[in-house]
């Protein structure tokens, strides 16, 4: 088949998406040498190549397997200025694979001028191109509109699959060569290629758009012969090439012999039929399709159900309607109930069945019920539809089960922006947050991502304060334009909120226009986090005065404050609030802050007879807060009787063992000490290492607790040692050993790895920068007292965030004001 005709078409701008937060200064351009001729540099757009940083500068001169090992890794981290300076200041080619990673981060960015050079790089270079390699370039010559390039490339691939057809096939036909995309398809059934479910889409849409009614039936033919009369997508295409070539009848006799319809389907036909000047049949066909979906999709199930019920016959599509529509509208419980009375009535599945059904199971952590329809969707073949798969990786991170999500997508043919999504908001479910960071890094190179994304990469942003990675993100949000859309300002807002920075937050917090409760809730427990419990009250009465309606989180946090500063009059006043002027029912949540606040200033017995009082039955944190009081307030017999109560609630749970253990020591009383201590044991509640971790330079490095694996741990424990020194001359109380002391429960809820953490940071930055530390147990006493005086000796801000609070050391002080260290 010979070339496309030179037609004019303009090429997609060259879009920095998710480009580095510095933009590069471009080299001069050096001459491309090879047959595919590098573009010129468009005027006013910022050029792939930047200047050698010296890490790129030194993998230069690295071996032959290190230079392809270092393009690979730039490209899964987006840094295409790099990769690309890096392939051309290269004298030996890289590897198949670096060069796959480039096409595919080049496609992705739409990075035409880079893209281009680096097909003329490897047009240079090889002969003839691999069968990976050559569909890489496929793809994003295609993609950017470069058909005759395209055509170069595919005639230099001595092996070509179903893949290199189809993308060819597509091209011809996207930039208008209908009649070329159509020999091309012959082509391709005369080398022996067996088409699939994506080349009959294509071939059926050319065969419409020139029109060709005799080789559109041809090619109807060859569905039924390869076996795809059943996959929706084809038929659509079919509906759509018969209506487009006129026979209209042809066409509905497609729609109507349909074993299941999704509404490109039903848009398909009712377009068919008007554009072919039957406007009474589409609107009679547009009025049956409100008949069968209309109500679910307006949520009223209640309707959907009667007409449901009323129906003589209900095949595969009824019956997937009420159980997507139960899914979407919150009923996840009548979905299932459904999805049974389905199998009772041996009606067959399909793909969107047991999508909505494994949605449903996600909601209610039914594992029993998405194991099974996993398997049912293994045995049907349904596994290889996104959409089924995409519902399995949810199923199984809401259910905890990460490893098994991780295996599902591992064995995903195909995986869009809903998929990598899925498994790193899964991983930030299951609090692995680095595997989410890792995750979305090298999803960048393959997939777009949306703002489902971005919420998730920001909350593990969050969980781990890794500040720097999330003001990237931040960047990247901006750069596509929907830093506004849906959840991510308020994802913003909890990044910095969290990482300490409530300068940044509240910037962000004034700049957002559509505030909501969630907004306001993050910022209210922001304030009190970093202990500013009165500016957190103004907050929420400028709150109120926007006419913002506060919820049950509203309270919890004001509460927390008013505990934490000791305020009980004020505590009481928004308790009362709460119910009287804006109608919340007080949850367990709130009456454990009521608890705590009373017993953290002494008033064991008023907030015992709370508990009594509560009208829903008290749960252990409820009790955990009289006992913390009883500890603080060395009231054991109160104590004893909140712990019973709570190690029968809670009788695994090593934090209130450990605090009854305290209690005893506290007071003295060693022999119930010991006997604690046994039970434990006898029990094998033993902590989870404690870990820390401290981002520099954009690294986020963690620490476990005695753990001496990292490779500056020696120069970590001089600089403890110096500061152990330096605190015992400037007058602080001396830091004790493990073994000079009894372990107590500081030592066992805390495990002092932030010290580790924060050793390293002054190591590893420039004096005067603020250190941030992220850690999973709550700072015990002594770490809070070094703290203190590292921040005053060293004249650095620490800002350590436990599971408790967030700390703000400055200066010899802390932002918690000591409250529950004195």
């Amino acid at each position: 088949m010979p070339p496309p005709p030179a037609r004019t078409h303009p090429n997609p701008p060259l879009l920095h998406l998710l480009a580095s937060h510095r933009a590069p200064q471009p080299l001069p351009l050096t001459p491309a040498h090879g047959h595919l001729p590098a573009r010129k540099r468009p005027r006013g757009v910022g050029s792939a190549a930047a200047p050698p940083p010296p890490r790129a500068a030194a993998s230069a001169e690295a071996t032959y397997s290190d230079r392809s090992a270092a393009l690979r890794a730039l490209c899964s981290h987006g840094q295409l200025a790099q990769a690309l300076w890096l392939l051309e200041s290269s004298p030996e080619p890289p590897d198949e694979g670096a060069y796959v990673a480039l096409f595919r981060l080049c496609e992705w960015r739409r990075a035409v001028d880079a893209g281009m050079r680096a097909c003329a790089r490897a047009d240079a270079e090889h002969p003839s191109f691999g069968l990976r390699l050559g569909n890489a370039m496929l793809s994003m010559l295609v993609r950017f509109g470069e058909i005759w390039h395209a055509w170069r490339v595919f005639a230099k691939m001595p092996e070509r699959d179903v893949f290199s057809w189809n993308v060819m096939v597509g091209g011809y036909g996207k930039v208008g060569f209908l009649e070329e995309a159509l020999d091309l398809y012959y082509r391709m059934l005369w080398a022996g290629m067996r088409p699939d479910v994506y080349t009959f889409p294509c071939v059926l849409r050319t065969c419409g758009g020139i029109p060709d009614w005799r080789m559109g039936r041809e090619v109807h033919a060859h569905v039924l012969r390869f076996g795809f009369g059943d996959e929706v997508d084809v038929l659509n295409a079919l509906v759509t090439m018969y209506a487009k070539c006129g026979d209209i009848v042809a066409a509905r006799k497609v729609f109507d012999g349909m074993a299941m319809t999704d509404c490109i389907s039903w848009n398909a036909m009712i377009a068919g039929h008007f554009e072919n000047h039957e406007c009474e049949a589409g609107l009679e066909l547009f009025l049956t399709m409100l008949e069968n979906e209309m109500y679910t999709s307006l949520g009223r199930m209640g309707d959907a159900g009667k007409i449901f019920s009323r129906m003589e016959t209900k095949d595969a599509m009824s019956w997937t309607a009420m159980i997507s529509g139960y899914e979407k509208n919150g009923f996840p419980d009548k979905a299932l109930e459904v999805y049974a009375l389905m199998e009772l009535h041996n009606v067959n599945p399909d793909d969107v069945t047991i999508a909505s059904a494994l949605a449903a199971c996600a909601c209610l952590g039914r594992l029993d019920v998405g194991i099974k329809l996993h398997e049912l969707a293994q045995n049907k073949g349904f596994i290889r539809y996104v959409v089924v798969a995409n519902a399995l990786l949810e199923m199984y991170a809401k259910s905890k089960h990460i490893d098994k999500a991780i295996e599902v997508f591992k064995f995903m043919a195909e995986k869009d922006v809903v998929s990598w999504s899925s498994m790193i908001a899964g991983f930030c479910f299951n609090h692995r947050s680095f595997e989410a960071l890792y995750y979305f890094r090298y999803m960048l190179g393959h997939v777009k991502p949306n703002s489902v994304t971005f919420i998730a990469a920001l909350s593990a942003c969050a969980a781990t304060g890794a500040l720097r990675s999330g003001k990237e993100i931040h960047a990247y949000v901006l750069r596509c334009g929907i830093g506004s859309e849906g959840y991510v300002p308020n994802a913003l807002l909890d990044l910095y909120v969290k990482c300490g920075q409530t300068s940044y937050a509240w910037a962000q917090f004034s700049v957002h226009s559509e505030k909501d409760v969630v907004s306001w809730n993050i910022m209210l427990s922001g304030f009190v986090a970093h202990g500013l419990g009165d500016i957190a009250l103004s907050l929420f009465n400028q709150m109120v005065e926007m006419g913002e309606h506060p919820d049950e989180v509203t309270f919890v946090a004001l509460l927390c404050a008013c505990s934490r500063a000791g305020m009980v009059i004020q505590g009481w006043e928004l308790f009362h609030m709460m119910t009287e002027k804006f109608s919340i029912v007080p949850n367990l949540k709130h009456y454990a802050c009521m608890v705590d606040l009373l017993s953290r200033v002494g008033k064991l017995t008023e907030a015992y007879n709370l508990i009594n009082r509560m009208p829903i039955k008290p749960d252990a944190a409820v009790w955990g807060a009289l006992l913390n009081g009883c500890r603080i307030h060395r009231h054991v017999e109160l104590g004893e009787l909140a712990a019973k109560v709570i190690l029968e609630l809670e009788p695994n749970d090593v934090a209130y063992h450990v605090l009854l253990c305290d209690l005893y020591t506290d007071a003295g009383k060693w022999a119930q000490v010991a006997r604690v201590r046994k039970t434990m044991r006898e029990k094998g509640l033993e902590q989870d290492n404690g870990c820390s971790w401290v981002e520099v330079k954009g690294v986020t490095h963690a620490f476990l607790t005695d753990d001496e694996s990292h490779p500056q741990i020696k120069e970590i424990n001089v600089v403890l040692h110096g500061i152990y020194e330096r605190m015992k001359a400037c007058g602080f109380a001396p830091v004790e050993s493990l073994e000079d002391k009894e372990v107590s429960e500081d030592d066992i809820l805390c495990g002092h790895s932030e010290r580790l953490a924060v050793a390293f940071g002054l190591i590893n930055t420039t004096p005067g920068t603020t250190i941030s530390v992220t850690k999973n147990r709550y700072t015990c006493q002594s770490c809070h007292v070094i703290f203190k005086a590292i921040s005053e000796i060293v004249r650095r801000e620490i800002t350590v965030r436990d599971t408790k609070q967030l700390h703000c050391f400055k200066d010899g002080d802390c932002s918690c004001g000591d409250i529950g260290y004195g």
